[in-house]
């Protein structure tokens, strides 16, 4: 039976879950689910992505089974309970279908609608005319996934091998697990107070300095994870360049000294496809899995910096580079050995067992070990 996992994202459902594990701003329930999505699309088994969430394995199931169904929609809860429904399923329709339509298109003098306007329009429209208030035309909005939203532009990837490198980064993590790598940085890291989230008494959140003057210049956070291994590392430095990802890819072949192929999924910075990295990759066995240009959200380490974000950075206040890069490594050394990917705890079961069969008993002054 195929393991349940989400369908192929599209560049902009992968942009959009990047965008909200990124920040983290959204609601804790859009957040988690978006993490859920991130982690099957980079590979990871539901038990897995489970124990990265903390929630149920039947809960990831429904959440990927509506994701494939549905789309983005399955990101928001839904409410049941109200009283029952007044405007027929036809005049709901046509509401949404009115305020997701450009005043201009239907002969108003406007380029969006308000409330007071789209209720006034709906009271006084002739061909279908429609009664509601405005507290009740807002509670329907909201219900059937309308909302007041900022116009923002969109790209697509321009990239002509998108299909190729998609299959190429699915076979190394679907086929090659225990050899593939995600290698990518985030940054530029600034010493600044960060707004976060923490549990404090109602109404006295806890409070952070402001600062205008930062003379402390920033840093990079790069990073490298073991999609067989679930284990998460990486450095500070200055700067990005050439010399930084070659020092990466370096420290990555030494972790498989077999001498065997290994997969390596990282984007196509400028550093990363000069023609030395290319040779030396080819020469030492090393596969760079490309992600396409403007899908970065492809790379599995993306679901992995949310929480690192979230743990470390946000609702900080760390006085220098040293410091924050401190508190950088203890969360990646607590998150290793904390791991609970399937393999990882399916190891540390086998010790376990190894320990408690080895049993120590004391017996006239000699130590004798029996097998259990």
């Amino acid at each position: 039976m195929a393991p349940v996992r989400v369908r192929r994202l599209t560049e902009q459902e992968g942009q959009k879950l990047q965008r909200i594990v990124r920040r983290g701003s959204t609601s804790s329930v859009r957040f988690r689910r978006a993490m859920m999505l991130l982690a099957s699309s980079g590979g990871s088994p539901v038990p897995a992505i489970a124990q990265l969430v903390q929630a149920d394995e039947d809960t990831v199931r429904d959440v990927i089974h509506r994701f494939n169904e549905m789309g983005l929609a399955c990101l928001d809860p839904r409410w049941a309970g109200g009283r029952p429904r007044l405007l027929s399923i036809e005049d709901e329709n046509f509401v949404v279908e009115t305020a997701t339509t450009r005043p201009t298109a239907l002969g108003k003098p406007f380029t969006r609608w308000s409330i007071r306007k789209l209720a006034d329009y709906l009271q006084r429209n002739i061909a279908r005319t429609v009664r509601i208030g405005r507290e009740a035309l807002r509670c329907l909005l909201i219900r059937r996934g309308i909302s007041f939203q900022r116009t923002k532009t969109w790209k697509e990837s321009p990239d002509p091998d998108f299909d190729t490198k998609l299959d190429r980064i699915e076979f190394a993590l679907t086929e090659r697990p225990d050899r593939t790598f995600a290698l990518d940085e985030f940054g530029p890291l600034g010493i600044r107070p960060t707004a976060g989230s923490c549990w404090a008494p109602k109404g006295s959140p806890e409070r952070l300095p402001a600062t205008y003057r930062r003379t402390h210049g920033i840093t990079y956070f790069h990073g490298c994870y073991s999609v067989g291994d679930d284990q998460l590392w990486g450095v500070v430095r200055r700067r990005k360049g050439i010399d930084h990802t070659w020092a990466a890819l370096r420290s990555i072949r030494a972790a498989r000294p077999d001498g065997a192929p290994i997969y390596v999924i990282l984007d196509s910075l400028s550093a990363r496809l000069n023609w030395r990295i290319r040779r030396w990759a080819a020469r030492n066995k090393v596969v760079l899995c490309f992600t396409p240009t403007y899908a970065s959200w492809a790379n599995p380490i993306e679901a992995h910096f949310g929480p690192l974000r979230q743990f470390t950075l946000a609702n900080s206040n760390h006085p220098n580079h040293t410091v924050q890069t401190r508190a950088l490594h203890a969360y990646l050394r607590w998150r290793n050995q904390n791991a609970r990917h399937p393999d990882v705890l399916a190891a540390q079961r086998r010790e376990r067992a190894r320990i408690r069969s080895e049993k120590h008993i004391r017996w006239g002054g000699r130590t004798l070990q029996l097998a259990a």
